[in-house]
């Protein structure tokens, strides 16, 4: 039995765990001072906590083969996923608890360790399987053998720190359990600590991870700024799920004087699942206010069929006013042996909240010739060449990538419920670029046409800019749409302003590492941003001017500075706007490098090289996010001013090029401390124009 703790001793939690920010929400976040409690009950944890003595000396196999001594071990990386993923373990010490190791996946079985006296805190490092129900650590109550915690992991091997408050049976007996109930998957388990050890490590304090630090939504009279606050890992402007998943976005439009922004939504798990579509509206492009669900999965009542409304297009429908969306009504084929995979349906709302499903479905009822690898994602645009309103689908075969291209044949110009095959707008020479170009978005800006796609299976976004006839696409410019690491599906509209603006997915399918899962979400939205052409032909980005709107406190400029040979300190924030011009000509020094998120521990660089116009961002040692490395060539300015505009927002980096070049990762800090903005400059000088760090608030209204 699961002992339900009343939410508002949980809040009291929390917000014993809490600091004030400067906009008077609120942060969970851990004590700092001796003061806060964690010493008052502080009891011995666990015998062999850290598995160190290379056994399981201290704990009882309860059930099953899933644990025994084998299960220990010193491995300190791991390759493993369908895109052969290699990290860190993250162990502390040598020895840890690998769930896999003894009888494999299949096995099941519980392991429970000794009995100890609770303290106020506890943490320890978990890893494996995403499976709330059927993998988990879990701490028990003796006396009457009551689950007072438990905590599944993020499906990754790589271990993170989740931190409990357990001060409410702080003195009583208790144990831990590692249960593994699941024959397709398994847990981790290192460094079980309890009281003040819980909740530091080399004078850094841990960032307070857990789904037991995350109350309920609609238990609380916080408002949605100060409740998304709680979470320190979360962004604070950028859109994110309180709780469950999001990719694409999806249905971007500016309709009835107001942005809306939908999203591919699973709101059950910090998952994929069966796709709905999430909604949420801002009068000013930056700030949201969360709409109920738009659309839901054609099967809600089966958890296991995966059928679902995917991405797709908004429009203005001109004679009534409603708002219609057109997306990929997409079938679980082993539900529905008989039905058709991805078609194209619609869905007609007149008061932007509720949508009613076109008597009309499908509009597209099967994909064209040569679709073999899929027909998904349609994208809606008006097209001068011919004023008719045209569509392109992501597809594919085993040869290559396209993007087909349909026209309205509708009775009117506004409903958009009737369409005619055109052909292959645009395709790949080769599988260079994969055999299926997923979230396609065409059109018009200047005097050339542009079309962005994903590249499925390497979740890599690709660009080409050229000319256009009304049938087919020839292309003369081709580069990545995004040079960061996570930036996928994104979507291109049109505002009221005349603005080809944009939103991105700040996430890829390529990575595991989403360690907001153990914080009940996953999948992050980016700023909305403003597409140009580039001096080289190339399609640009920047953030729009309306990102200043977010500004919760006055900008700190540096004016002209040098850095020589050393150090400088810009200043410690996590959400806060850096931007930073560079004189090219005044600079002696081969680079200089922008530390973020950084503390002693863990850090993000961004390393610019003079000789080679080099632009590195540099994750390996920061945080629980993708590690590697990803750079760009930077175009020479005529003014030999770099121009350098940074969006950090506590787990994210929004890297912006005067050029029009974007980086985009998630970084994921460990620390509360990693939060500090320095640069730093050897074997010569880096000469700054100015340096600007502006403290950037919530988005939520």
């Amino acid at each position: 039995m699961t002992k339900t703790i009343p939410y508002k001793n949980v809040l009291l939690g929390l917000l014993s765990l809490a600091s004030v920010l400067p906009d008077g929400t609120t942060a969970a976040v851990l004590p700092r001072t001796a003061g806060c409690g964690c010493h008052s009950n502080h009891h011995p944890g666990p015998e062999n906590p850290s598995f160190e003595t290379g056994d399981l000396s201290g704990w009882t196999v309860v059930s099953g083969t899933a644990f025994g001594n084998a299960s220990v071990t010193t491995t300190a990386s791991y390759k493993s996923g369908s895109f052969n993923q290699v990290g860190p373990l993250n162990q502390v010490g040598k020895q840890f608890l690998w769930g896999m190791l003894q009888d494999g996946d299949a096995a099941v079985g519980t392991l429970r360790s000794s009995t100890f006296r609770a303290s106020s805190t506890m943490s320890f490092l978990v890893g494996g399987g995403y499976d709330p129900a059927n993998l988990y650590v879990g701490v028990v109550l003796e006396r009457d053998g009551t689950l007072l915690f438990s905590q599944t992991a993020t499906n990754d091997e790589a271990l993170i720190r989740i931190v409990w408050d357990t001060s409410a049976y702080a003195g009583q007996n208790v144990y831990m359990v590692v249960v593994d109930t699941s024959t397709q998957g398994h847990i981790n388990l290192d460094d079980v600590r309890t009281g003040c050890h819980a909740l530091h490590d080399g004078g850094l304090s841990f960032n307070a991870l857990g789904q037991h630090n995350q109350p309920p939504q609609n238990s609380t009279a916080l408002s949605a700024a100060s409740l998304y606050a709680l979470d320190p890992i979360r962004p604070q402007f950028h859109y994110t799920p309180y709780q469950g998943w999001i990719n694409d976005p999806a249905g971007l439009i500016q309709w009835g004087g107001k942005y809306h922004l939908f999203n591919q939504f699973n709101p059950v798990a910090p998952l994929w699942g069966p796709m709905h579509w999430s909604h949420a509206e801002s009068t000013d492009a930056v700030h949201w206010r969360e709409l109920p669900v738009a659309l839901y999965p054609p099967y809600p009542d089966n958890p296991q069929d995966t059928s679902g409304r995917y991405t797709g297009s908004a429009v203005l429908n001109k004679d009534t006013g409603a708002l219609q969306l057109i997306y990929t009504d997409a079938t679980n084929v082993i539900w529905h042996p008989k039905a058709v995979a991805e078609v194209v349906s619609s869905a007609v709302s007149s008061d932007g909240i509720n949508f009613d499903l076109s008597n009309s479905n499908p509009i597209i009822a099967a994909p064209p010739p040569d679709s073999a690898s899929g027909f998904r994602d349609p994208k809606v645009f008006w097209d001068p060449t011919d004023n008719t309103w045209k569509m392109v689908v992501g597809s594919g075969d085993s040869r290559s990538g396209k993007v087909q291209l349909y026209k309205s044949t509708s009775p009117t110009s506004s409903e958009l419920t009737a369409w005619e095959y055109v052909g292959v707008l645009h395709q790949g020479d080769d599988s260079s670029r994969g055999t299926m170009w997923e979230c396609p978005n065409f059109f018009p800006i200047g005097d050339k046409w542009a079309l962005f796609y994903g590249q499925d299976k390497a979740s890599v976004g690709w660009y080409e800019v050229g000319t256009y006839n009304g049938t087919t696409f020839t292309s003369e410019k081709l580069g990545l749409l995004d040079a960061g690491p996570d930036s996928y599906a994104a979507q291109w509209f049109v505002d009221d302003a005349a603005r080809n603006l944009l939103v991105t997915w700040m996430g890829s399918w390529t990575t595991s590492k989403w360690p907001s899962r153990v914080n009940g979400w996953a999948g992050a939205q980016s700023l909305m941003r403003e597409l140009f052409i580039r001096e080289d032909g190339g399609l640009g980005q920047k953030v729009v001017d309306e990102v200043s709107l977010l500004a919760s406190g006055p900008a700190k400029s540096l004016g002209r500075t040098d850095v020589h040979n050393g150090t400088m300190t810009v200043g410690s924030s996590n959400t806060a706007r850096l931007q930073a011009s560079i004189d090219l000509v005044a600079s002696t020094a081969p680079a200089f490098t922008i530390e973020l998120f950084a503390s002693k521990a863990e850090s993000v660089s961004l390393v610019y090289s003079f000789g080679n116009r080099s632009l590195t961002l540099d994750t390996t040692r920061a945080g629980y996010g993708q590690a590697g490395k990803w750079s760009a060539t930077i175009a020479k300015p005529a003014d030999n001013r770099l121009s350098l505009d940074i969006l950090i927002d506590r787990s994210s980096l929004e890297i912006f090029v005067g050029d029009g070049t974007a980086m985009t990762a998630t970084v994921f800090p460990r620390y509360q401390e990693s939060n500090n903005i320095r640069i730093v400059c050897r074997g010569g000088k880096t000469v700054f124009d100015d340096i600007v760090l502006t403290p950037l608030g919530s988005a939520w209204v």
